[in-house]
C-alpha cells in the first residue's frame, strides 16, 4: 500500500494495523513557525533510544522550519525536504513512499515520520534493543586468546568481526527470512577471497526458505544443509567473534542471525570441527600433541563400547589371559547380557549428561560428578554393571568432552549406536562393517561444494596444503597459503 497525502488516512491504517498494541506509542503535533503543518510519529516503546528521539527527533521538529508557503502541497515539500536535508539532526535517514516499510520500521525499533500533504515518509534510525551486552564466551573457553562472545544483536556482533578485519574487502550482505518474523540475517564474508559459486549457492539455499519464523541460527543451519538425513553437522556453530573472523579470512562465510548469540560457518568440513581457535595462539609443538588427542578422543567416542563388545563376546582371544580372567569374574554377578549391560549404563550416562545441562550451573556439575560416581558406584555394588562396563561407558563419555564442537559430538553419538548394536550382533565383523559404512557416508559427504572428508579424499587438488593443518599444526610461517576454501587465484596470505 502507498502513503496517501492525506494524514489522516496514514494514520487510521495505522490505528487498525496496530490495534491492540499497548507497545506502540503514537504523537501528532504541528510543527513550522506558523504550526500549519501536522506530523505523526509512532514508534516501539523499549525497542526505541528514546534519548534519540527525544533530543534529536522531537526536539528538532519543535524548533521553526523555514519555508515559503503559496500553497498546502508546496509548504509540505518544504517542510519534508527541510526536516530531511537539515531539520533533523540524526545521520541515519530514508524515505520511503510504501506503508509496509512504515510498518517493518516500527516492528524494527525505528521511527516513521509522515507529513500532512506528503506521499513520502521519514524513517529515522532510532533502534536500540534491550541486551545483555558483549559477554565471555561459555561453550569455547580457551586459557589464551579473546573472551569476547556474539550477542543476541546483530549489528553488534557485525561489528565485533568489523573491528579485527579493518578491510573495505569485508562485505556484509543483509537478507530478510520469515514471513512473519521478518529476521535479520546476515553473510560475512571477503569479497575476492570468497568462491563465487559457495557464495551464490549460500544465498539460493536462504532465499528459498520460506518459513513464517526463524528464532534462532538452528532454523537456518537445518534449513540450508545439503544432507538432511546425515546426523554430521555440514555448518560449523561458533559464538567467538575471533574465530569466525579467522574463517572469513580463510574464504568461509559467516551466517549471524538477529536474536542468536551462535553465528554459522560454511563451509564445513571433518577436519575443522577438531580444529580450537586456541590452536593458533599457542606454539605449535603443543598445539599439535593436542590435535591428535582430540582425533583419538573422536574416533574412541564412537568406537570404544562397540569394540569392548565383539572383543568380550566373539574375539576373547584378543585379549591378554589376565585381562579375560578380570572380565569373568567382574561379569559373574551380572545377570545382564554384556549388550544389555553396556546399553543401561550408556543411557544412564545420556542422562546423567541431560541432567547436568538443564539444570544450573553449579548444581548441574555436581549432579553429573557425584551422580555418577554414586550410580556408577551402586551399579556395580547391586551387580547390574560390571566395573570395566563403567570404566568403558566413562571413558568413552570423557572422550566427546574433548572435541571442541559440541554438534559434531552430537553426531557421534548417534553413530556409536549403529557400531555397537552391529559389534554385537556381528562381532568384530559387524564393527568393522558398521565403520567402513559411517566413512562411506562421510566421504560421500559434501558442505556448499566441499568434500566433507577433505583434505583425506582429493586433498591433491590443493597440493596437499591442507595438511599442514589437519593432525598436526605446522609453525605458522610455513602456513603460507589459505585451505581449500579459498577463492584459487587468491591463496596467499603470507609472503
Amino acid at each position: 500500500m502507498l502513503i496517501s497525502g492525506e494524514l489522516d488516512k496514514n494514520i487510521a491504517y495505522l490505528e487498525k494495523t496496530f490495534k491492540d498494541c499497548g507497545d506502540i506509542v503514537k504523537r501528532k503535533f504541528p510543527v513550522g513557525e506558523t504550526r500549519r503543518q501536522w506530523v505523526f510519529v509512532i514508534y516501539a516503546d523499549n525497542m526505541t533510544d528514546r534519548a534519540e528521539l527525544e533530543v534529536n527527533i522531537i526536539n528538532s521538529l519543535m524548533i521553526s522550519v523555514r519555508y515559503v508557503e503559496p500553497s498546502v502541497e508546496e509548504l509540505a515539500g518544504n517542510v519534508f525536504e527541510g526536516l530531511r536535508d537539515g531539520g533533523i539532526s540524526s545521520a541515519d535517514i530514508t524515505e520511503t513512499a510504501e506503508m509496509d516499510d512504515v510498518v517493518f520500521a516500527v516492528l524494527s525499533g525505528n521511527t516513521p515520520l509522515l507529513l500532512d500533504g506528503y506521499k513520502k515518509a521519514l524513517i529515522i534510525s532510532t533502534r536500540k534493543y534491550p541486551t545483555r551486552g558483549v559477554q565471555a564466551t561459555d561453550t569455547e573457553v580457551v586459557i589464551q586468546g579473546s573472551k569476547e562472545a556474539f550477542t543476541e544483536v546483530m549489528r553488534m556482533n557485525t561489528a565485533l568481526i568489523r573491528r579485527r578485519i579493518r578491510d573495505p574487502n569485508l562485505k556484509i550482505r543483509q537478507l530478510r527470512v520469515g514471513r512473519r518474523s521478518q529476521t535479520d540475517v546476515a553473510l560475512v564474508y571477503m569479497e575476492g577471497i570468497v568462491r563465487p559459486q559457495v557464495l551464490g549457492e549460500a544465498l539460493k539455499r536462504i532465499e528459498r526458505i520460506n518459513i513464517d519464523a526463524i528464532l534462532d541460527s538452528g532454523y537456518i543451519e537445518q534449513l540450508i544443509e545439503g544432507n538432511w538425513l546425515s546426523p554430521l553437522p555440514q555448518a560449523q556453530v561458533t559464538e567467538r567473534p575471533d574465530k569466525s573472523a579467522a574463517a572469513v579470512l580463510e574464504g568461509r562465510i559467516v551466517i549471524i542471525v538477529d536474536n542468536s548469540p551462535f553465528v554459522l560457518i560454511i563451509p564445513a568440513t571433518f577436519n575443522t570441527f577438531f580444529q580450537a581457535v586456541e590452536d593458533y595462539y599457542q606454539r605449535w609443538g603443543i598445539m599439535s600433541m593436542l590435535r591428535c588427542l582430540r582425533y583419538t578422543a573422536g574416533v574412541l567416542s564412537v568406537t570404544l563400547p562397540g569394540l569392548y563388545l565383539s572383543a568380550t563376546l566373539y574375539h576373547p582371544s584378543m585379549l591378554p589371559t589376565v585381562l579375560i580372567y578380570k572380565l569373568v569374574e567382574s561379569r559373574m554377578p551380572v545377570p545382564f547380557p554384556a549388550a544389555i549391560e553396556v546399553l543401561i549404563m550408556d543411557a544412564a550416562f545420556e542422562l546423567l549428561r541431560e541432567a547436568g545441562v538443564r539444570l544450573p550451573g553449579p548444581i548441574g556439575n555436581t549432579i553429573g560428578i557425584v551422580g555418577g560416581l554414586i550410580i556408577g558406584q551402586a551399579a556395580v555394588e547391586a551387580g547390574l554393571a560390571s566395573p570395566i562396563v563403567v570404566i568403558v561407558i566413562a571413558l568413552t563419555g570423557i572422550c566427546g568432552f574433548a572435541i571442541p564442537h559440541v554438534s559434531l559430538v552430537t553426531g557421534f553419538r548417534l553413530m556409536k549406536y549403529l557400531i555397537l548394536i552391529m559389534a554385537a550382533a556381528l562381532g568384530l565383523y559387524g564393527f568393522c562393517l558398521a565403520s567402513i559404512i559411517i566413512l562411506i557416508h562421510m566421504a560421500s559427504l559434501k558442505s556448499f561444494g566441499i568434500p566433507y572428508m577433505f583434505p583425506f579424499v582429493s586433498g591433491e587438488v590443493n597440493n596437499y596444503g591442507d595438511f599442514k593443518d589437519t593432525l598436526f599444526r605446522v609453525p605458522l610461517f610455513m602456513m603460507k597459503r589459505r585451505p581449500i576454501f579459498a577463492k584459487p587465484d587468491n591463496v596467499v596470505r603470507q609472503k
